[in-house]
Formats: C-alpha cells, structure tokens, sequence
C-alpha cells in the first residue's frame, strides 16, 4: 500500500506543498564551506579528528565566566523564588533589576557595546545554572539573547544598527522574536504578516498578527518577520520574508492577549497584533528577502541553548532522585537499593552525563570557530529534549505521591518542597519550541540527504527535464563511484581506534554502523526517490539511528579528554560506557524498523480515523 500524495495545490488562500517546499529551500544554507562531524558521520564516515581531542574552553574566557556566575548564583540563591514565580505568573521587577546589574542580559555582547563580551561556552554554563533553578527566568534570559534581537542584530545587523541598539540591549531592555502566527508556524509559507513601503518610501508599513511570542507582552524592542513584495525568479514569483527590528511602543503594536500555560508560567508569552506600524528603512535587518534565513540561522543559536536548558533540569532531577532513593525505605532497604529503581538511577547519571556532552559540544566548536554546526546543533536539541524529557519523568515516577504534589503543599505539612511536580510541566515544552521534534528529525534529515540531491537530484525526480536528468547522471556517477564501494571496504574491527580503550568495542560499533547507515540511506533513496519526503516515519527512524551514534561519538570523546584531565578517576569511562550499551541496543532496534514496520497500514487507518470512520470509538464521551 502507498501512502497517498498530500494536496499539491493551494486550498483556502493557504500554501502548496510546493510554495511551501519552495520558500523553504530558498531560506536554507545552500552550501558546505566548513566541515561537520555529523554530516560526514550520515555520509558513512567517522571522523572523530572532528570532535576529539573533545573541545575545550579558553582559559582566560573561563576564569572570566566564573566571576559572573558566582554573583549569578547569589541572585538564583537569594532573589529569585522560583516557586513564587510559579504561582504568580510574575517575574518580581527587583528580579529584572538585579540581573541588569550583573549584566546578565548582554552576556554575548560585546564589550564596546557595553555587554559582557562572553562566548557561546560561557552563555551556556549561565542558562544551564539559571534552568537548573527557576525555568522561567531562564527562557526570559534565552529568548532575549538566543533568539531575540541580540543575536540576529550580531550576525546581520550594520554598524550603525548596532551603536543604535546593543548598548540599550546590554542594559538590559528586553527582547523577543516575533515569526510564528496563528495559521504559521514551522512553514512560513502561510504568514500572513505584511510590509510594504510607505508611498514616501522613508518607511515600512506593517500589518499582521504574531502568536507565541516570548517576553512579547513585555519587550522594548523585537524582531519581526513579514512578508514583504514578491521578485520573479525564473519566470515564477517568489515569496518573500523580511527581517524587521521593531520598537514595541511604535503606534499601532498592541499586546491583544498574554498566553498561559501548563508550565513555564512566569514566562511574558503573548498574542500581538501590528495594524499600519512604520518602522524606518534603515530598521530592516539585513537585506530583502532574507528574512527566513535569518530566522533560520537564529533558531540555530537557539538550538545551541536549549540543550543546556534540559541539562539544568535533569541535573536538578538527578538530585532530587539521588536524595530520594538515600533515604526512602521500602520494603526494609533504601529504594535505591531495589532493583528497577537502581537501573533508572544508573541510566539518569550516565544519560547525563551523555546530555552534557552533546550539549557543550556546539557552543565550543562555534567558540573555536572552522565547523558548520546546523546539524549538530539540531541534533543537541533533538536527543536532549527527547532524552530529557524521559528522565524528567522517571524522577517523577521515582518520588510517586510526592512527585505529583505541588512544592507548596509538601512545604505545607512539613515535608522537603522538591519541585518534581513543576519541573515536569516546565520540561515538557521543550520537546516543542523551536523546531518540535518531527521538525528536527524533518530538518535533520533534509540537511543530511543533501550530497545526494546535488549528486542525483534530477535523476531521482520523474518530472526533471531530460537534459537535467542527464548532467544530473554524471555527477551521480562520479560521486557514487567512489563513495559507495568504500562503505563496504573500509575495516570497522579490531584494532582499530585502540586509543579508546575500554570504548574502543564502541567507536568501532559506531563505524560500522555509520557505513551501514549510510548505504540505507542510499537504498532508500532508490526505492522511494522523491516520495522519500513523504516518508516520515522512515525519515525520523534514519536521523534517531544518526542521533544515537552522535551522541555515542561525543560522549567517547568528552569520557576520554575527562580521564587525560584527572576529571573523576576512571567514572567518566563508566558513564560513557553504560550509555553506549543502552544506545547500541536502540540503533539496532531501528534498523529492524528500517525495512519491517507497519508504516503504510497505520498512514491508511488514520486517514480513516480522521474522515470520521472510527468515531464510533469516541462514544459515550461527554464533550
């Protein structure tokens, strides 16, 4: 059975498959000028020259970063009750003042701006102490500095735009970045949100209405992202997304509603709505028409954050668990000493210790500069979310009753307030922001099947025109030529990669198994050609098996530069080896599932299911 083909043609003013295909190819980075671990690991090639030594921070950075966090740490300690904020919904001013004075909203900024002038190491090790504390604060600081206007105004903005707004950023205005809307959201295709030239050509006219934006109800100034007049490319008209920076109190910007939530309840998240907003010429941010890859390379930052943000809260709950199975008998032994419960606490520590290593890859080879890291950085996201999100839960399982009651009520009758109940519904949204998971696993797998469009993109497409299929066939040839017999030749066993000792048997498993990824990505691509995007479940099964050997790779790497370093004796060889046992087992499961699954039979049931074929399975709800 095939799955059916999706709508190729607009319905109800919304986008094709095709526009939406379109405008996000047009935004994505077309080219590979620097080299990625994970590209080359997706091409069957391990090189762990790439990621080992395991990068490490610059000294002189460190020391620096370590002053700022001893006074961060004084405010986290005795400003900000995060359990308060919690059940307020409000951030205390006094909060706000005190980090502007530490200078905690200009982390990145450069210090002729008046920022603190600390790399993306540095930033990371203060939102992973932030999160490991209060959620909320830490997504307020994030979303100012990850995605709001500090960083794209950084990558893209003039000089003239950044003597105008960094010193004010650095002082501490906030922040935030306006793109998705209430029928856009990962497919830009649909915005709605407009600007076009005032008839004096001095000012951009903006109309539109943008849902979901973080620290929106409270910003000073923000990033927004419309469409703006369409050019002819090739005969066809093309869309258009522009970059705009936005002075919040600019006439005709008006916060219609702010959102609540499940969790992260402190967080300034709301519904805005711009009617005929001028916004100056010269507050465009970088060219026409560049809006979206803008977006595109900003949420990548934002993707580099994140994972440290998860690896606050599974730190937290480590401790809360670690205390619990210490000191809760049951059964006349500790509960740690129980069996289940020992394999959970011994899969959360070494999982850890795995997040870690994944999440502070990224910022330091962004810090060291000389890779392209929009693969790894999804990655971190999608494995740290994913696998966060899981041990958040079993720390949650593990303290029972007590995980389910809120920290006021434990305060209450007299019992240790451990937050397990918010910090589940603040980790959960994580799986979502900022690319949700079938996004990255989409985005990840665009991004690592792209040598072979370039190498076979025309011969894979029925539709391409003859001569394109032609000139297409020759590079294929010559790209396959080569590439295809070394996935079998090469030698992935003993002795190679000795030098890893005790995870040598792990790094030889992820070799093997990188080739072998590799070649079914190939098969795949040759029995599903272009229908192989409809393939999602497929798709997602092939980047899970590039995630896990990722994360292997790095966690080897970051156990044997612990061990040269005197870190810990011998553990970090303990940790790294547990997790490769556990994450081993699950790339070979998704193997399996490659070629035998149930795919095509549950596309066809839940087309039934949403036609209204099954409903007579919702009988008796009271709705």
């Amino acid at each position: 059975m095939k799955l059916k083909d999706p709508a190729q043609s607009s319905a109800g003013g919304r986008a094709s498959v095709a526009e939406a295909r379109d405008v996000a190819e047009a935004a994505r980075e077309q080219t590979w000028e620097k080299q990625s671990f994970a590209r080359e690991l997706f091409l069957g090639r391990l090189r762990m020259d790439l990621i080992d030594p395991y990068p490490q921070e610059d000294a002189k950075v460190r020391a620096e970063c370590e002053e700022f966090l001893k006074k961060l740490r004084r405010i986290l300690v005795e400003e900000i009750d995060a359990a308060e904020i919690d059940r307020t919904g409000e951030i205390p001013a006094r909060v706000l003042e005190r980090l502007r004075e530490i200078g905690a909203f200009g982390i990145k900024i450069p210090r002729e701006h008046g920022g603190l002038g600390l790399d993306q190491t540095s930033y990371n090790r203060a939102i992973e102490r932030v999160a490991s504390h209060c959620a909320s604060t830490a997504t307020l600081l994030s979303a100012h500095q990850s995605i709001g206007v500090p960083q794209p105004l950084k990558l893209f903005g003039t000089e003239e735009q950044k003597n105008k707004w960094f010193p004010r950023l650095a002082r501490g205005e906030i922040s935030a970045f306006a793109l998705t809307e209430p029928d856009a959201g990962s497919d830009p295709a649909n915005m709605k949100t407009r600007a076009v030239l005032s008839e004096d050509r001095e000012h951009w006219v903006l109309n539109g209405e943008k849902l979901w934006c973080t620290n929106g109800t409270i910003a000073k100034v923000m990033i927004v992202m419309a469409q703006t007049p369409g050019r002819v490319v090739q005969g066809k008209e093309r869309r258009q997304i522009s970059a705009f920076i936005v002075e919040a109190d600019s006439p005709g910007v008006e916060v219609v509603h702010r959102c609540r939530f499940m969790g992260l309840r402190g967080i300034y998240n709301g519904l805005l709505r711009f009617k005929d907003v001028r916004v100056p010429r010269d507050s465009l941010l970088g060219e026409e028409g560049q809006g979206l890859k803008i977006a595109l390379v900003t949420l990548n930052t934002g993707r580099l954050t994140l994972p440290s943000c998860c690896v606050g809260g599974v730190k937290r709950a480590l401790e809360i668990t670690r205390r619990w199975a210490k000191e809760r008998f049951q059964w006349g032994v500790t509960i740690g000493r129980h069996d289940e419960i020992a394999g959970k606490l011994a899969e959360m520590a070494s999982s850890l210790y795995a997040m870690q290593s994944i999440a502070d890859l990224g910022p330091r080879l962004v810090d060291r500069g000389g890779q392209d890291v929009r693969i790894e950085a999804a990655i971190a996201k999608l494995f740290n979310t994913e696998l966060g999100w899981k041990l958040v839960n079993d720390c949650f399982q593990i303290k029972g009753g007590r995980g389910y009651e809120t920290e006021q009520s434990l305060k209450a009758r007299g019992e240790s307030p451990d937050p397990v109940e918010r910090l589940l519904r603040d980790f959960r949204i994580n799986t979502l922001v900022e690319g949700s998971t079938q996004i990255m696993h989409l985005f990840i797998a665009r991004e690592a099947l792209d040598p072979h469009v370039l190498a076979a993109g025309a011969v894979l497409d029925p539709k391409a025109p003859t001569h394109a299929c032609l000139a297409s066939l020759i590079k294929a040839v010559v790209f396959y030529a080569t590439w295809y017999p070394r996935l079998w030749l090469s030698w992935g066993r003993w002795p190679r990669y000795s030098e890893y000792g005790p995870l040598a048997t792990h790094v030889r498993f992820i070799e093997r198994m990188s080739r072998r990824l590799a070649r079914s990505i190939f098969y795949c691509m040759m029995i599903h050609r272009t229908g192989l995007e409809r393939r999602q479940r497929l798709l997602a099964r092939i980047v899970d098996i590039g995630t896990e050997l990722v994360a292997m790779s790095v966690t080897c790497s970051r156990a044997r530069a612990d061990v040269r370093a005197g870190l810990n004796g011998e553990k970090p060889l303990e940790m790294a080896d547990l997790f490769c046992r556990g994450s081993a087992r699950r790339v070979k499961e998704w193997f399996r599932n490659l070629w035998s699954n149930d795919d095509s039979q549950s596309y066809a049931l839940a087309q039934d299911v949403v036609a209204g074929h099954h409903a007579w399975l919702e009988d008796g709800i009271v709705s």
